[in-house]
């Protein structure tokens, strides 16, 4: 599914990413850990075409797509979903899920998509007509996962989904992101010290200073008392 070999990132003359290696297979939930400002979110928008300097190797489903733009890897199914939702507050939940399917590929699957949405997330049916602004925190956060949705991603990369929600929020969250992957969607997710990444995922993934620290599974990521006590939280 996406495969990057080597990814080396940089915002001006500052070095982020460092020979970075990572793979996400059909139908896998990968997660990424580490401290804040050590690469995460940049790993993610490197995938998604959104940095302007990289060097390395990025394929999805075999193709080499290292050149593409955003918009052309949108349209190959590739969808980022921010840690800053990056929803537009001035329109309503229904603009907003409309707005995510201005791709090509998902321009066809309008109608069928917005129905997924909602049924994935009932609030959102029952505030379509709500302003983006007037959301609380957990609703903004499900109405950027669903308008995610509406490109007809094939590959979501999540940037921390449950950065600032209270716990119940969270674990309503997680519960979507699940039942998005079983619905046969990969995805990349960004988080930290939350326990119940270890009930997602397939391969877990510690980046520090810029590089991968740590692979493995989740069995292995809760027997290292490393990562159990500096960013499992357990």
């Amino acid at each position: 599914m996406i495969r990057v070999n080597r990814l080396n990132a940089y915002y001006g003359q500052f070095h982020v990413l460092n020979d970075v290696s990572i793979s996400v297979e059909k139908n896998q939930v990968v997660v990424v850990l580490g401290p804040n400002g050590h690469g995460k979110s940049t790993l993610l928008k490197s995938i998604c075409g959104l940095v302007e300097k990289t060097v390395g190797e990025i394929y999805f489903n075999d193709s080499d797509i290292t050149q593409l733009s955003s918009e052309k890897r949108v349209n190959n199914g590739i969808t980022y979903v921010a840690e800053t939702r990056e929803l537009f507050p001035q329109m309503t939940v229904l603009e907003n899920l409309k707005l995510g399917a201005y791709a090509k590929r998902a321009r066809p699957y309008e109608k069928e998509n917005l129905a997924k949405v909602f049924d994935l997330f009932p609030r959102l049916a029952a505030r379509k007509k709500q302003l983006a602004s007037t959301m609380s925190g957990g609703e903004a956060k499900m109405l950027a996962i669903a308008r995610g949705l509406m490109s007809n991603a094939k590959f979501l990369a999540i940037d921390e989904p449950s950065l600032g929600l209270q716990p119940s929020l969270r674990t309503e969250v997680f519960k979507t992101i699940k039942t998005i992957n079983e619905q046969g969607i990969s995805i990349l997710l960004v988080e930290q010290n939350i326990p119940q990444i270890a009930q997602l995922a397939s391969k877990i993934y510690v980046l520090e200073e810029g590089k991968i620290s740590f692979e493995g599974s989740a069995d292995d990521a809760i027997g290292d008392e490393h990562l159990k006590e500096i960013f499992l939280g357990m």
